[in-house]
């Protein structure tokens, strides 16, 4: 005889057909910072995860800058990305309603922050910004909270325009870009992130730095620090509001218990160590908003 299925179990059997039948596939953007198949490579364990759990296909999706991602989640065809705050804030201000905020990297000290690093190849001579004063500089991209918001707006209130302050201002692409930029002589020094927690030897714990050191793309003795921003909020990883709930508590449970699930994967998504991938808020980013409205002059 056949069993009859509770009322409970025929609720969630309804609910969970319903969402299947409400996504055909789902689609991550990973910002730029690193060249393309290095970012296929780090994300490709959470991808597969994903894909499991959701039972659709599941891609990921590499833009060339950080306005590629961001356009995507304002247009619908991005479900999920990590973006840094500045990349969040021009979302929320195009649209508030396009993304929900969900998680954030926890570093190893419990903090949910990170720095702009500025640095430059050991035997430029360089020891601080000042003595960068006519050097080319380079940022990362203009939607890059550590490679530009911040840094550009901490360092023209001390040195005032960087234009005339710098011998030149490059925009590299990206923060893997300036790294091995200023490595290779391209640029006499730039920014990039990092927690700033553990060795400069080995990039930091986590962070731009760690996923070049990691890479092999950088000998970190061959490169100095020369300044520090103040503390960044770390960025938010959203998802699109639209998307039905359950697919949503799906894909914030998943990432929420990667470090505990699957700490090798959990460090690649994070470029490095970190402890956990915890709640945050929106109001966590009203000073980085502030920024971004004070940059576009709105």
């Amino acid at each position: 005889m056949q069993k009859l299925l509770t009322a409970t179990a025929l609720v969630a059997l309804t609910a969970t057909s319903a969402a299947a039948q409400e996504i055909t596939g789902f689609n991550i953007g990973i910002l730029g910072g690193e060249n393309a198949q290095d970012r296929l490579t780090s994300n490709e364990c959470f991808r597969a995860r994903l894909e499991a759990e959701l039972g659709v296909p599941v891609k990921l999706f590499t833009p060339a800058d950080y306005d590629g991602v961001i356009q995507g989640l304002l247009g619908g065809t991005l479900d999920y990305a990590w973006l840094g705050a500045s990349g969040y804030a021009k979302v929320y201000l195009t649209d508030p309603e396009a993304v929900e905020v969900k998680l954030t990297k926890q570093n190893v000290d419990g903090s949910t922050g990170y720095y702009s690093i500025g640095f430059t190849r050991k035997d430029t001579g360089i020891t601080s910004m000042d003595e960068a004063k006519g050097k080319v500089f380079a940022f990362a991209d203009p939607n890059s909270t550590s490679g530009y918001l911040v840094p550009g707006a901490e360092l023209a209130a001390t040195y005032g325009d960087l234009t005339s302050y710098f011998g030149e201002v490059k925009m590299s692409g990206g923060h893997e870009q300036t790294i091995v930029g200023v490595a290779n002589g391209d640029f006499d020094a730039g920014v990039a992130w990092a927690d700033g927690l553990g060795n400069w030897e080995d990039g930091y714990n986590s962070g731009a730095f760690r996923k070049a050191a990691d890479a092999g793309l950088v000998d970190m003795s061959n490169l100095v620090e020369i300044w520090r921003s103040a503390l960044i909020p770390e960025g938010p990883m959203v998802v699109r509001k639209a998307l039905p709930q359950e697919v949503k508590d799906k894909v914030t449970q998943l990432t929420a218990d990667l470090w505990e699930t699957d700490p090798e994967c959990a460090y690649a998504v994070a470029a490095g160590e970190a402890k956990d991938f915890v709640p945050v808020e929106h109001s966590a980013y009203d000073g980085i908003l502030a920024a971004r409205k004070m940059q576009e002059g709105t």
